[in-house]
């Protein structure tokens, strides 16, 4: 098919197969342990923020903090090198952690400083706010599942974040806009008609189906790959993939 691109197109932004973020987190080299955690925070950033938040019912400055202060810990102190992904999938690993960081901080004593050592890690908390509002910030009792469902709603924003750079990379702009109207427009409830978006754009209404198609079937990549670099192993990678997609990956 027309749209489908050439191997090497395919791997030339988001590689089929590269090591796993866990075990790149292990790694001797710096250097290599902060792209782990780069990749790991894009994912899992928002979920323990979100979690701190309404698990430990902290203000949004704590939060911060504590989010700060788990990511340093996650690889320059080697936290992950106790995860074993036969005992717990990585994000109840994760949760966890952040249970056991904020149970053993007394948060004025010894909360990380701002503009210290520590790596500094892009947090965009006002963001994360705002997600909060539109959602709400569930009840600890209830924050387990929270977790959960953020942690999702981040995955999939990480790929189409990085769908829509794809596209863009490859000149098909066009087909991330009707993916983007389609799929992701939900601000009156009312999706727009392939005939709508083909006058819109002025293309067939066959181009609309196809590069929909096309679309979709690039985002689900894209989740698999972040999903693949963010698991410690494949089996781990196949039962997360099972619990997104209700299926096996092929």
């Amino acid at each position: 098919m027309a749209d489908d691109p050439a191997p090497a197109e395919r791997g030339g932004i988001f590689p089929a197969t590269r090591a796993s973020m866990i075990e790149r987190a292990r790694s001797d080299d710096p250097q290599e342990r902060r792209r782990a955690l780069d990749a790991i925070l894009s994912v899992y950033w928002k979920p323990v923020y979100k979690y701190v938040r309404a698990r430990w019912s902290r203000s949004v400055e704590d939060a911060q903090d504590l989010t700060q202060e788990f990511f340093t810990a996650l690889v320059d102190r080697g936290t992950l090198d106790a995860y074993d992904p036969a005992r717990a999938r990585l994000r109840t690993f994760l949760r966890s952690c952040v249970d056991a960081l904020v149970a053993n901080r007394d948060r004025d004593a010894r909360r990380l400083k701002r503009g210290g050592d520590a790596i500094p890690l892009s947090l965009d908390a006002e963001t994360a706010e705002g997600e909060l509002l539109r959602t709400g910030i569930v009840a600890p009792d209830r924050s387990e599942d929270f977790f959960e469902k953020e942690w999702i709603r981040s995955l999939f924003a990480t790929a189409v974040d990085r769908l829509r750079e794809e596209c863009a990379a490859r000149g098909k702009q066009v087909h991330f806009t009707i993916f983007a109207r389609y799929d992701l427009d939900d601000s009156d409830g009312a999706r727009p008609s392939y005939a709508d978006l083909a006058q819109e754009l002025g293309i067939k209404v066959t181009d609309v189906t196809n590069h929909l198609a096309f679309a979709r079937r690039e985002l689900r990549r894209i989740v698999l790959d972040v999903l693949r670099a963010t698991t410690a192993s494949e089996e781990e990678f196949r039962r997360e993939a099972r619990s997104l997609l209700g299926h096996d990956p092929a």
